[in-house]
């Protein structure tokens, strides 16, 4: 993961980026009526264009982030006490990111070992 955040609030997160920056080239291809004229309108065109097919991945982003997380795995946080979803084997917490894991393999404490000691 590259931002160390849950995965589904990455998958938020580059849907409003893929949103943001199709508003920004739709705004930037609006000037090139002020800059160009008459010929800026074509320029405006193909930017409104360009725009709106970053804002239509923006809404299959956003859609795919809400279908996984409807299937994604509810569970509590140990280390923040919070309700959080996840989506694999590993993820990370969405509240206080603390890396968490159903395997138990990858875990870096067991309960049970612990209990005994």
């Amino acid at each position: 993961m590259f931002f160390k955040s849950a995965k589904i609030n990455e998958f938020r997160l580059w849907g409003l980026v893929f949103t943001l920056v199709g508003m920004g080239i739709m705004i930037l291809g609006t000037a090139g009526i002020i800059l160009w004229g008459q010929v800026g309108k074509i320029f405006a065109g193909i930017f409104m264009v360009f725009g709106m097919i970053s804002l239509l991945i923006s809404v299959a982003v956003y859609f795919w982030a809400g279908m996984m997380s409807t299937s994604a795995t509810m569970l509590q946080c140990p280390e923040c006490g919070r309700q959080t979803k996840m989506l694999g084997k590993t993820d990370r917490c969405m509240f206080c990111r603390t890396m968490l894991t159903l395997d138990p393999n990858q875990a870096t404490e067991h309960p049970a070992e612990n209990a005994q000691a």
